[in-house]
């Protein structure tokens, strides 16, 4: 499942699948609602159905955890990498090769929980800790796509809070 879709129109306007608006996201409450995601990802993964896809195009409640870790750590680099650096340039990343790379499929539920924890707790603890002369600071998608630090942290929450309705959607589909 490749996503060429370019997300960064979320911060316009609200999504109308998730109906999440990042843009009206308070700065103040990237932090809370990073660590609300990671405990929601920590009770998918004690799922008994965690390696099952709902179709062989949608990824499972395992590799949507590996993935939400690895936005977790690719966004608190980024989020470092502006703080030390105004007009900061990221790295192109390929989360699709990632996956099929990092075999999210076999990953360990268990580990993975962990894991997710873990970052989503250090990339909450880096955005509460963003001095208020900070906010404004600018950083550079490989694509042009530019950002502030606020509009990185409300991206970064659309997309933990997208992942968390796509896996509630498939488990009322199955339902």
């Amino acid at each position: 499942m490749v996503d060429t879709k370019n997300w960064t129109w979320v911060l316009d306007e609200r999504c109308p699948e998730c109906g999440f608006d990042a843009g009206a996201l308070p700065r103040d409450q990237i932090g809370p609602r990073s660590r609300a995601v990671a405990d929601a990802f920590v009770a998918f993964l004690g799922a008994d159905d965690v390696r099952e896809r709902p179709d062989p195009a949608t990824w499972s409640t395992l590799e949507y955890g590996c993935h939400i870790r690895d936005v977790f750590r690719t966004m608190d680099g980024r989020l470092a990498l502006m703080l030390a650096q105004d007009g900061a340039e990221f790295e192109n990343w390929d989360q699709d090769a990632t996956a099929v790379e990092d075999r999210y499929d076999t990953q360990d539920p268990a580990t993975v929980a962990g894991e997710v924890l873990a970052a989503g707790g250090a990339v909450a603890d880096a955005f509460d800790a963003v001095a208020a002369d900070q906010w404004d600071r600018r950083g550079l998608r490989s694509n042009g796509s530019a950002f502030t630090v606020e509009t990185l942290g409300q991206y970064m929450v659309h997309d933990l809070v997208h992942h968390v309705w796509d896996i509630e959607e498939a488990r009322s589909a199955r339902s």
